[in-house]
């Protein structure tokens, strides 16, 4: 007996929307330059493969039932899937990898980041994207690891992973702020490191698998408050949780709006050299796009400049 998928074929779905869109089987078979009972003898196994009643055989025309209106739609769907398949791997054979992987550091600019995805997608590409947070030394991990092709936003030095170039993304600033109704906002500044230990911190957990993940900015005895996702931080300093660094490009809009305040501390101010990272020495045509994107000095600066969203 015929299994489903040995009558399920992209051939006899083709021929199972000819029939519905020629209103019977005799116009059908016209079309195939078969005899109707060929073709009616093939849309048989289908039925009988399947145990369902495709077209309804009762007046001259041949309507499909609800059950073969659903398979029309989903064969439809399946051919155009076909189809597409079809052109992804003529694509690919061209040098388009089939998926590029992006770790993205929790600083940098999303609102920048979708504007370059979207304009990756305007040329229609084959390959597919995925993008996923890193934090500090995860987002090298994810690089070398294999997790990742191109990595931005790294905050520290990949020159000893083999395999990997790096190049520049530019300079953030971190700035110590609370909420204006926290404990430390009235506090005389520059603030000593003894004043903040008696306050808790917000930190961003590394997303480091390794277990040699960094902690920035905590000292030792302080109250820590841990969250996985720079949003998270944020949301919690804006509630007045606790304090700690944020970058620029998340604090400025709500320094503005007085939501949060800046705080002076005797500590030097915090400012990191950021990289972005690929594999290998001959990306392919979706990587290249990227890369070559990050060439420009102005897509750099919006990357590490442009307001933030969640």
């Amino acid at each position: 007996m015929l299994r489903d998928r040995d009558v399920l074929t992209p051939d006899t779905l083709a021929l199972l929307q000819l029939v519905a869109d020629s209103g019977s089987f005799a116009a059908a078979a016209r079309q195939l330059g078969l005899v109707p009972s060929a073709l009616t003898y093939r849309i048989r196994q289908v039925e009988d493969a399947l145990d369902v009643l495709l077209f309804d055989r009762s007046a001259r025309q041949a309507r499909p039932t609800e059950a073969g209106q659903e398979l029309l739609r989903e064969g439809a769907r399946l051919l155009s899937e076909v189809d597409a398949v079809a052109n992804r791997v003529r694509r690919v054979a061209t040098g388009w990898e089939p998926e590029l992987r992006i770790a993205v550091d929790g600083v940098i600019s999303r609102t920048t980041l979708l504007e370059l995805i979207e304009a990756f997608y305007t040329i229609a590409p084959p390959t597919r994207l995925k993008i996923t947070d890193s934090i500090l030394a995860g987002t090298l991990e994810a690089l070398s690891s294999g997790r990742a092709d191109l990595a931005i936003g790294i905050a520290v030095d990949a020159s000893h992973v083999a395999g990997l170039q790096q190049l520049d993304l530019g300079e953030i600033t971190f700035r110590y702020v609370v909420a204006p109704h926290h404990r430390l906002a009235d506090e005389l500044q520059p603030i000593s490191d003894e004043v903040l230990r008696q306050h808790r911190i917000i930190a961003v957990a590394d997303s480091s698998r390794s277990g040699n993940g960094q902690t920035i900015g905590v000292i030792n005895g302080q109250d820590v408050l841990t969250v996985d996702t720079m949003q998270a931080k944020l949301q919690a300093q804006l509630r007045g949780i606790g304090g700690g660094f944020l970058p620029d490009n998340m604090t400025m809009p709500y320094l503005r709006s007085g939501q949060l305040v800046e705080r002076e501390l005797m500590r030097p101010p915090r400012k990191i050299k950021l990289r972005y990272a690929w594999r290998g020495t001959n990306p392919g045509k979706a990587l290249q796009w990227w890369l070559d994107q990050l060439q420009s000095e102005a897509t750099r600066t919006s990357l590490l400049s442009n307001h933030y969203v969640g």
